[in-house]
């Protein structure tokens, strides 16, 4: 299992702790960032304010009157990519900013600016009682956290001790203090917040920590200087060398489709999302969503808002909310569980059913998931054994079997075939992965 074990796809590579991000590989290597006329982040700057762009793929950095666009490269005035911020202010620098729904949100003093198609609104700039009303002035910081990682749409809008949370639908604001005993407590004070691929990062001097966006927590060890992980700087970073894998190095674990419609890929100790490709492809550690599990998973699955990961002969079941929590009591026993004994090859449940399909060797074990005890209720020999994963979807049943997988139309085309259909090759276009050359076919 060393496909994201060894290179975590993309050229990610593997932080030495669950607590930190994947060093993001694929940036440029040469020449320093900047010259002597521009601020040089690689000095140890402390960011004003970070967002996405439009597209969702690049982060902006603003400095002064300064920003870089991605996570490489020099710095440019913000007025190339921000032509009115010079047009209605002289100060030189942004406050706070967020993206969400594709429009960027950038404060200044007592206004907000909002940008949409590279465009800033008619109306805007507004004051930020207009549009944001309850959130004060002269922010430190701001980020978005969209319904599923927060319970609403929502905005963190950060300003000495307070975190004012804005809920978007209901437009009203309710306050966190970093108080001594709160959990917001160990959260330092933020002069920027950043949000990518669904984590969350408070940027203070040039350190950075993760936390919580619902809770306030921090895990792991903390603060951490943002030039190891969030731009190329020379003597900075960890395991930058690392390349994406072949295509025909992939195996996969698991991989499932939440009720969200969130698209999860596990193999080895990591996992990766595959439906929010704006953001890019990036590999985490499976104990920063599912922190019990601790040693990878042989099966995943979900059913009615709930995620089951199967790891020897043992289930947790998570609820599927804002972050998946463990169900109380849980892990349980496969046989307790399920009524399967032994291991568990790959499983999988198509939409709307209510039949898990079990894969077992050279075995198909169904179990009706509404029945109470749960049981087999059918088990059938099963042509292409030894399978990785498994997936339903509107297309069919794909079961994956080392770098290739087969697609069949249903589970019971699955279970009769006598004949497996051509394979197909897991692409860069699924899994970022490095295709094979033509050489190589």
């Amino acid at each position: 299992m060393e496909l994201i074990t060894r290179t975590l796809l993309l050229g990610l590579a593997l932080s030495l702790t669950n607590a930190a991000p994947l060093k993001v590989c694929y940036f440029y290597l040469g020449n320093k960032d900047g010259d002597a006329a521009l601020p040089d982040r690689c000095e140890g700057i402390e960011f004003d304010a970070i967002t996405l762009d439009e597209s969702g793929k690049n982060p902006f950095f603003f400095k002064d009157g300064y920003l870089w666009n991605g996570f490489y490269g020099p710095a440019k005035p913000s007025t190339m990519f921000f032509k009115e911020l010079d047009e209605h202010h002289h100060l030189g620098h942004v406050d706070a900013a967020f993206r969400m729904h594709d429009h960027i949100f950038l404060f200044l003093d007592d206004h907000v600016f909002s940008y949409y198609n590279h465009t800033l609104e008619t109306g805007y700039p507004k004051t930020i009682q207009e549009v944001f009303r309850g959130v004060p002035t002269h922010l430190d910081a701001a980020v978005e956290c969209p319904q599923g990682e927060c319970i609403t749409d929502s905005v963190l809008f950060f300003k000495g001790q307070d975190v004012y949370v804005y809920d978007i639908v209901t437009k009203t604001v309710k306050t966190k203090t970093r108080a001594r005993l709160s959990p917001w407590a160990r959260l330092p004070l933020c002069t920027s917040a950043f949000r990518w691929v669904e984590h969350y990062y408070c940027f203070h001097g040039h350190n950075f920590t993760r936390f919580n966006p619902i809770s306030g927590v921090v895990n792991g060890t903390y603060p951490k200087d943002a030039r190891n992980y969030f731009m190329n700087c020379k003597n900075f970073g960890h395991g930058g060398d690392h390349k994406a894998p072949k295509c025909s190095e992939v195996k996969l674990d698991a991989i499932t489709t939440d009720d969200r419609g969130r698209i999860y890929l596990f193999t080895g100790l990591n996992y990766m999302r595959v439906d929010n490709r704006r953001n890019g492809l990036h590999a985490f550690p499976i104990t920063r969503g599912w922190k019990e599990v601790t040693n990878g998973v042989d099966a995943v699955f979900s059913y009615t808002d709930k995620m089951y990961l199967i790891k020897d002969d043992q289930v947790y079941i998570y609820k599927t909310d804002a972050h998946y929590v463990l169900i109380e009591g849980y892990p349980k026993s496969l046989r307790e569980e399920l009524g399967i004994e032994g291991t568990v090859d790959a499983a999988f449940l198509c939409p709307n059913e209510h039949t898990v399909h079990i894969l077992q060797g050279h075995r198909i074990r169904d179990v009706d998931l509404s029945a109470t005890p749960r049981v087999i209720n059918r088990e059938i020999p099963l042509p292409l054994p030894d399978i990785d994963a498994g997936l339903c979807g509107p297309d069919g049943i794909k079961v994956f079997k080392g770098s290739q997988y087969y697609l069949y139309e249903s589970p019971m085309v699955l279970a009769t075939s006598k004949i497996a259909p051509v394979p197909q090759n897991i692409t860069s276009g699924m899994m970022g992965c490095e295709d094979q050359s033509e050489k190589e076919k």
